[in-house]
């Protein structure tokens, strides 16, 4: 997506709006097409909404924003409003709501995307009215639905049976140019004032100082972890900070989830397909503290928020903070691994061309990056156009991931979005790279 959405004329913006909102259906039709009845109305998981829940939730939240306050309607469903609140039911108790069925949600998602379709063709892009100035609302709502479909695809993921889900396999990799990437530091231009569909916690941008530190090039190997899993990484406590370590005990884990073995030879699940475990991909469905654990073992530590952004965007050669590793176009299928193309992350090194001006690969797509970082507002910050976007979740209980995984959309995926989480989930798409202080010699060669 064009951050230049304001140099379109209101016919090409209109158009541009219609394909996003086209192109995010088609995926929750796809999610929800793809398994029967019995399974759309299940809870695949304590941690997950029943796939139902999501499909109306999607089409509600659409109703408000884009019927309601853009097109000035009458409500279609006033009724349903509290039923798919998120902050009004915990998932765990979604299923025993008086929902509505996968025939009537079909319907009424269909009914509230044609009338958005008919306010989308009478709505003026009036700068003045912040709601719709470069159509910021339609690209909410579309950000919205594809963040839900990337949960969807979680719950795809957690749901017993033969497999539903196909895609072709992601690029092969290659062997990388150096295993970690030195960055030297300074001030860079963190987050975004201009892009016009970010949302309040990327804004606005303000410039912060990066002292010197070494990435790795490229996200930790189910190889690199397996050696971790191996070497008694979990049965040992001084890898583990002390909520990491009661994690480890209450949770009995052993490895990363999905992982098993049998025969002396280690599998993974995937989509309902048991495979051998691939030593080059990267490391998925880790929680913040395996990542943290890891990263201890190998005598480094998890990077800051303000050093993978850093990492991902700043160009030494012109100073300049770029939209992307690779620039400032919006994703190809050479820079990253993104949209639900593939079914996993791609071996490492399989994206040169996504590559950031300091060597840095595989930033976008594959999976959301754990990062050392809190959640926590930028200076400046303003919560718009609701507080319950952001503002509710600032604090030390969640922590950033960076850089989106291979079920975000590239309408998501922006060198500034920030994701967050509670540092237990692990059925999230979510690995890490580990980032460390310079040594002496590295500083002053």
């Amino acid at each position: 997506m064009s951050h230049q959405l304001s140099d379109l004329s209101p016919e090409g913006l209109r158009a541009f709006v219609g394909e996003q909102l086209e192109r995010s259906r088609a995926r929750t039709v796809q999610l929800t097409d793809a398994v029967d009845t019995d399974d759309l109305v299940k809870q695949h998981s304590k941690l997950m909404s029943p796939l139902v829940w999501d499909y109306a939730h999607v089409g509600n939240q659409e109703e408000l924003w884009l019927v309601r306050d853009v097109g000035g309607r009458e409500p279609l469903r006033q009724d349903i409003d509290e039923l798919y609140d998120a902050f009004q039911h915990p998932r765990a108790d979604r299923p025993s709501l008086p929902l509505l069925g996968p025939a009537e949600t079909r319907l009424y998602v269909n009914e509230v995307r044609d009338k958005v379709l008919d306010v989308l063709d009478h709505v003026k892009f009036d700068a003045g009215r912040e709601l719709v100035d470069n159509a910021f609302a339609f690209g909410m709502i579309t950000q919205h639905e594809q963040q839900h479909d990337e949960t969807m695809l979680a719950t795809h993921q957690l749901r017993a049976g033969v497999p539903v889900l196909d895609a072709p396999p992601p690029p092969a990799g290659r062997v990388l140019p150096a295993a970690e990437v030195f960055v030297p530091g300074g001030v860079f231009e963190m987050g975004t004032s201009i892009e016009p569909w970010a949302l309040d916690n990327e804004r606005p941008a303000h410039a912060v100082h990066v002292m010197p530190f070494a990435i790795d090039t490229v996200p930790v190997t189910n190889g690199d972890y397996l050696r971790f899993v191996l070497g008694g990484g979990y049965a040992d406590p001084q890898w583990w900070s002390e909520a990491g370590w009661a994690l480890v005990q209450q949770a009995s884990l052993v490895a990363p989830r999905f992982w098993s073995q049998a025969d002396g030879e280690w599998w993974r699940l995937r989509f309902g397909h048991l495979e051998r475990l691939p030593m080059d991909e990267p490391v998925m469905h880790v929680c913040f503290y395996e990542a943290e654990a890891y990263a201890k073992w190998a005598g480094k530590r998890l990077p800051t928020e303000e050093e993978w952004e850093f990492a991902a965007r700043f160009d030494p050669a012109s100073g300049r903070t770029r939209r992307f590793p690779w620039g400032d176009e919006s994703p190809g299928l050479q820079h990253a691994n993104l949209g639900q193309r593939h079914l996993s992350p791609a071996p490492v090194g399989a994206y040169p061309a996504g590559a950031s001006p300091l060597g840095v690969e595989q930033l976008i797509g594959d999976l959301w990056e754990w990062t050392s970082s809190d959640f926590r507002p930028y200076p400046g910050f303003r919560a718009w156009p609701y507080d319950e976007y952001s503002l509710v979740f600032f604090g030390p209980d969640h922590k950033i991931l960076r850089g989106g995984s291979f079920g975000t959309d590239e309408v998501v995926a922006r060198g500034t979005f920030r994701n967050w989480d509670y540092p237990i989930r692990r059925q999230i798409f979510a690995g890490f790279r580990c980032a460390r202080d310079p040594h002496p010699e590295e500083l002053h060669p």
